[in-house]
């Protein structure tokens, strides 16, 4: 089908009233974004998950970009074509990740397993500089960890070791692959049944 036909497609979502017997069928077309797998099979990240509107979904579909390993039981439709929307899409082309994450506050905290590395706490997170700046500590991987509030506050100005605040873990610089590990163990709310295969294909089987 033309290109020309996905804009129309986009905006005919409706499906026919006796097939409203299939949960996705419920589904507003908002409701059904695709897990994006890179060529091999892999997601392209677990956190956060790589998923794509219905809309960018659709049009790489059309662009030959990708290839369609699942899809959702809701429709959207041209005046001429009907398309079941994608759940589960592969690139057609292997993009390479990087090997290590950006610096940033919330892949600190999925780093440090979103706890506080004085006290093992949750709640109220921030981050501290284990060598304090003040005594020449930087803003890096391996001089930052996570803490909660009162931990980062009873701590102050010190190390460590002049707080007598030992740390759970040396901070280090993670991996890519090490997020990605770590963001398993902290789904997203939404997973749709077509994509557990591909997300937790490599966990243990339940008996």
């Amino acid at each position: 089908m033309a290109l020309s036909s996905l804009a129309t497609m986009t905006r005919l979502y409706a499906s026919e009233g006796r097939r409203m017997f299939h949960p996705d069928l419920l589904r507003h077309p908002d409701a059904c974004p695709a897990l994006v797998l890179n060529a091999d099979y892999t997601p392209l990240s677990y956190y956060p998950l790589s998923i794509w509107p219905w809309q960018t979904a659709v049009k790489a579909v059309f662009l030959d970009r990708v290839d369609i390993v699942s899809h959702y039981e809701r429709e959207v439709r041209s005046q001429t074509t009907a398309l079941k929307l994608p759940s589960v899409i592969a690139l057609k082309q292997y993009v390479k990740p990087s090997a290590f994450p950006a610096f940033t506050r919330f892949n600190l905290f999925l780093r440090d397993r979103f706890a506080c590395q004085y006290c093992g706490g949750g709640h109220d997170l921030t981050f501290d500089h284990v060598i304090p700046r003040a005594q020449g500590g930087r803003t890096t991987w391996e001089n930052v960890a996570t803490a909660c509030a009162p931990c980062n506050l009873r701590k102050g100005g010190r190390t460590p070791r002049e707080a007598k605040m030992p740390l759970y873990v040396q901070p280090i610089r993670p991996t890519n692959w090490q997020l990605q590990e770590h963001g398993r163990r902290f789904p997203p709310n939404y997973l749709h049944s077509t994509w557990r295969d591909w997300l937790y294909w490599d966990v243990e089987l339940e008996a």
